[in-house]
């Protein structure tokens, strides 16, 4: 098959459009013709040779292919599998393999795509909308509290945003200039990231935040450890190599396919925005990273078949 390969580690420039061995679903596993393929930062570390402190699985045997979310059809299906179909349209998760032709997975993570969910929000969902509702699991804002969401125009921001409210919250998001009326669309209160964060944030929340949820670290979080007394209910996206040393949460990976399901019925039900960047054919992956790597833009970046 075609995948999205690199075979040493480095920037976006490793990455090249190869072929590779068709991956065979084992026992237990299905495996899926991908139909798009979410690009996260995390791929951009591992490409790069660097696994995230935190991270459980350690960085793969080379060459590899990255991707950790994806969308498509069922294709194959490994023995002992039940209530999963040959023909059946998915999306999932993993660990690394997903840009590329087929990935294989257990059938315990892939669920079914709702049918109003078109194929590149599809792709890039998962990773997401899992983050953003494990890491508000974690730190629970709640009715009559404010969370603050930095980063909040990016993937995770933006659905951490729009659950937050739904639990009662209110939400306050820091983003780009050109990000404010988006932020305002989805109901948060927009603040401008920049040189005066710290003042725009003293005057707006005088009393401080009950909850944060961290996606630009650097001065943001410092700021963020003023603003609210619990730590506990401060989780950092990016800044993991802070965290322990803060006594800040990071997110834990429970991933599921409940949780995936949950989320996707919320998107197909009109409830749930997930904005899409921009996509990018699967052979033009490198390209797709370098966006990512820039750190700014509204939605997610998504590889498409």
């Amino acid at each position: 098959m075609q995948a999205a390969v690199f075979r040493q580690v480095g920037g976006p420039e490793v990455l090249t459009w190869g072929r590779i061995e068709t991956p065979e679903a084992g026992p237990g596993e299905v495996r899926v013709r991908v139909r798009a393929a979410g690009v996260q930062p995390i791929d951009c570390a591992v490409r790069a040779g660097v696994m995230p402190a935190g991270a459980t699985p350690t960085l793969p045997t080379l060459p590899a292919v990255p991707g950790n979310e994806f969308a498509g059809t069922v294709d194959q299906v490994g023995a002992g599998v039940t209530g999963i179909a040959v023909g059946d349209e998915v999306l999932g998760f993993g660990f690394m393999n997903a840009a590329a032709e087929y990935v294989a997975v257990p059938a315990e993570q892939v669920t079914a795509k709702p049918a109003a969910m078109p194929w590149e929000v599809a792709g890039g969902f998962s990773g997401a909308a899992q983050t953003a509702h494990i890491a508000l699991d974690q730190i629970r804002p709640g009715p009559g509290e404010t969370l603050l969401v930095h980063g909040a125009a990016g993937a995770v921001g933006a659905v951490a945003v729009q659950l937050a409210l739904r639990a009662g919250a209110r939400v306050v998001g820091t983003a780009s200039v050109a990000n404010q009326e988006y932020l305002r669309s989805l109901g948060a209160v927009p603040v401008v990231y920049g040189g005066h964060l710290a003042d725009h944030l003293r005057t707006l929340l005088p009393e401080g935040v009950d909850a944060v949820l961290d996606g630009a670290g650097g001065e943001a979080l410092t700021l963020s450890l003023a603003l609210c007394p619990d730590r506990s209910r401060i989780l950092t996206l990016t800044a993991h190599a802070r965290a322990v040393d803060l006594g800040i949460r990071t997110t834990p990976n429970l991933r599921s396919a409940a949780r995936l399901a949950a989320l996707a019925d919320l998107y197909a039900a009109g409830d749930l925005r997930f904005p899409i960047r921009r996509t990018y054919p699967m052979a033009r992956a490198a390209d797709a990273h370098r966006e990512v790597e820039t750190g700014h833009g509204r939605g997610k970046v998504v590889l498409v078949a």
